[in-house]
């Protein structure tokens, strides 16, 4: 295969199963931070041929690169996707605060080197082959009851073509936020753009994924924050009532490298953003479920 296309991240490969070694779950509500921020807040500022915002980390502490490895480190890469309605897209869900708190737990809890500065990218980046995780939010686009709605994933022919490229060359994508049976056929129609030869498979609990670093008895539903303290008095963790199941579901390749796992039915980003805000929450859904679900699928996507 000729080399200029394939991913470019060999100091990450090199990286064995042991440097996820974790200090436990305890460090993060030892550590845990005050990470209340608004999106509006932040300015957009393309540099380097990334798209990149700048944000006040707000709370979220910074830490210093390796000065003799600076680029041997991993980056959360949020892909800034084609939407159906334009600059209104929901691929922005969550920023930055979800991925400032993951990038610094993976940091905390585990020997990984993680960059302190997650990144925003759009497809057709040729960047993007630096990278070999990348994350979308809400794919599906945020229906409503009426069935109106709008943002999701929408490729255009030149973003499905360089992703296809991008997974069949060792990459691997997390969809996360996306609750329904309208949104997930809204994903579903979008990736079929780019696997029109492959099915979503429903990943089965004994999988590695669910068991590499943290051992998850069951597949962990996390509702956003203000779901969550409406349905505690009921025991409710859906957003929907066409949401009660979770599910996680990949594309597997030839050799059944997982490629893509698409979180639906679930919102693992939000029990990172919100971390901060609710105690009860917090330990709840932060910490026995939205971080140990996120750092599994990282360990998994930078050891297979």
């Amino acid at each position: 295969m000729n080399s200029i296309n394939r991913l470019s991240f060999l100091p990450l490969v090199l990286m064995s199963a042991a440097l996820f070694l974790l200090t436990g779950l305890q460090s993060i509500g030892s550590a845990q931070t005050p990470t209340v921020r608004r999106f509006q807040e932040q300015r957009f500022v393309p540099q380097e041929g990334a798209n990149r915002f700048y944000y006040d980390r707000k709370g979220v502490p910074n830490w210093e690169r390796d000065a003799k490895f600076p680029e041997d480190v991993f980056t959360f890469v949020r892909i800034r996707y084609n939407s159906l309605d334009g600059e209104r897209g929901k691929w922005r869900t969550d920023y930055p605060d979800s991925d400032l708190n993951m990038s610094f737990r993976l940091q905390q809890l585990t020997s990984l080197k993680v960059n302190p500065d997650p990144i925003v990218l759009e497809l057709t980046n040729p960047k993007l082959f630096d990278y070999p995780f990348v994350y979308f939010c809400e794919p599906g686009g945020g229906f409503g009851r009426d069935g109106r709605g709008g943002g999701g994933l929408n490729f255009s022919p030149e973003e499905a073509k360089a992703f296809r490229r991008y997974l069949d060359n060792g990459g691997f994508a997390m969809f996360d936020d996306f609750w329904g049976e309208l949104e997930w056929q809204n994903y579903y129609d979008e990736i079929k753009k780019v696997f029109p030869d492959r099915e979503p498979e429903e990943i089965p609990l004994d999988h590695p994924i669910f068991n590499c670093v943290y051992k998850l008895k069951e597949k962990p539903q996390v509702p956003s924050i203000n779901a969550a303290i409406q349905g505690k008095p009921y025991g409710i963790t859906w957003e929907r009532e066409d949401a009660r199941d979770v599910h996680y579901k990949g594309i597997f390749d030839d050799k059944r490298r997982l490629m893509v796992i698409a979180c639906h039915n679930t919102d693992l980003g939000d029990g990172w953003e919100r971390e901060g805000e609710n105690e009860w929450y917090f330990h709840e859904f932060s910490e026995k479920k939205a971080y140990p679900m996120g750092i599994n699928i990282i360990f998994y996507a930078m050891t297979h």
